[in-house]
């Protein structure tokens, strides 16, 4: 058989104190670990400030001081200075080139106010021009039917007179003037005649005073049956007035 060893006799004292160490040294880890995170999350405090501009101080008032009193220095008369001779004064300087100066632009006249047209007045206006331009016309037209009425008379009158001095011409070519005819006695016929010239009647209108010539003259005229025509034909005048004297030609 064998022997068992022989174990030391256990120290009970020792074995309390680490177990009252152990426990110490917990407590003071969670009294460490408790204050340590109440520490942590306390509130921070909030701090005021007010700002205040400064104010300047008041300038300090310098009271001025009282002025001293000079005595006035004593004035001395300067000597009398010569008289300056008069020199001539020396021309003034030519100018090189004559500044002329530039012409300012003329301002355009203002433009008048249009006068007020008063629509009543401008009719008026309007139909006394048409007025007068219409007698104006009416009078040129009629001072142009005029003329030319003047001009178609004087052209019938010398064709009228041309046509009854070829009447009168060939009536005279027919004439035998007596001889015992003194003077130079006139003979006014009426002659009747047809458009063809041919003769209807001739009357003694005025005698000439004279029978023979008279007669002569009547004679004449019936031998120069037809008488001419009239050109134009519408100079034609069925009754003629003949009038005849022994020395016209």
């Amino acid at each position: 058989m064998s022997e068992s060893p022989i174990l030391p006799p256990r120290n009970a004292a020792g074995k309390r104190i680490s177990i009252a160490l152990a426990i110490a040294v917990h407590l003071l880890l969670a009294g460490f670990l408790f204050y340590g995170v109440r520490w942590q999350t306390k509130a921070t405090d909030v701090v005021e400030v007010e700002l205040v501009r400064a104010v300047p101080e008041p300038a300090a008032v310098v009271t001025p001081a009282a002025p001293v009193a000079v005595p006035p220095a004593p004035t001395v008369e300067p000597p009398p200075a010569p008289e300056p001779k008069a020199e001539p004064a020396p021309p003034p300087p030519k100018p090189d080139i004559a500044i002329k100066e530039k012409p300012k632009p003329k301002q355009p006249p203002r433009p008048e106010p249009a006068p007020r047209i008063d629509p009543f007045k401008e009719q008026l206006k309007r139909e006394a021009e048409q007025l007068t331009q219409r007698k104006q016309a009416d009078s040129a037209a009629q001072e142009f039917a005029q003329k030319q009425a003047a001009q178609a008379s004087a052209a019938r009158s010398k064709a009228m007179a041309d046509y009854l001095g070829r009447i009168r011409g060939k009536i005279r070519g027919n004439i035998v003037v007596p001889p015992e005819i003194r003077g130079n006695p006139e003979a006014v016929f009426d002659v009747t005649q047809l458009p063809s010239g041919e003769i209807v009647t001739v009357r003694l209108k005025r005698s000439s005073g004279h029978a023979a010539l008279d007669a002569a003259i009547e004679r004449a005229i019936l031998k120069s049956n037809p008488l001419p025509k009239p050109q134009p034909a519408d100079l034609f005048e069925r009754s003629l007035e003949l009038r005849f004297k022994p020395l016209d030609e």
